[in-house]
């Protein structure tokens, strides 16, 4: 058993969870990942028919050209969410992402002018991507297997 998991278990109210508690941390990350990026790809898949349908959308918002932006929003969406679940090119996927979701921050709080009750979804969507742009994906991923990552 490590120092840091022994440190760990003493510092717990119950240290007997703590051993429960390590067994799953890789597992429940995991799980993070491929819900995330799975919810991502599904809020993607509409966007990803009509890669050009929220070119207006993007216009509206100060992104010019429309269609490109649109594209790049789509591809974002779908292709990161699947490549995040997978755990393929994480960093670079969960950034797209990030960028993404931090735009619609933006739009709800500002534009809208709904402030924190209207960008709250997106604060939080936008924490989890963070959170694998540093972190990375773990052992149970394609990064992992073919053992290169950004």
């Amino acid at each position: 058993m490590s120092t840091t998991t022994e440190t760990a278990r003493q510092r717990l109210i119950v240290p007997a969870l703590g051993g429960i508690y390590a067994a799953l941390h890789e597992g429940s990350e995991t799980l993070l990942r491929i819900v995330t990026g799975g919810i991502l790809a599904i809020h993607g898949s509409s966007k990803i028919v009509s890669p050009f349908g929220a070119a207006e959308m993007v216009e509206g918002l100060g992104f010019y050209p429309g269609a490109f932006w649109s594209l790049l929003l789509s591809c974002a969406e779908f292709f990161g969410g699947i490549f995040l679940a997978l755990g393929f090119l994480t960093r670079p996927s969960a950034f797209a992402g990030l960028i993404v979701l931090l735009v619609t921050v933006w739009f709800h709080w500002i534009t809208l002018g709904q402030g924190f009750a209207g960008a709250e979804k997106s604060i939080l969507w936008s924490a989890m991507l963070f959170f694998f742009v540093i972190r990375g994906a773990n052992s149970h991923s394609v990064d992992a297997r073919i053992g290169k990552a950004f």
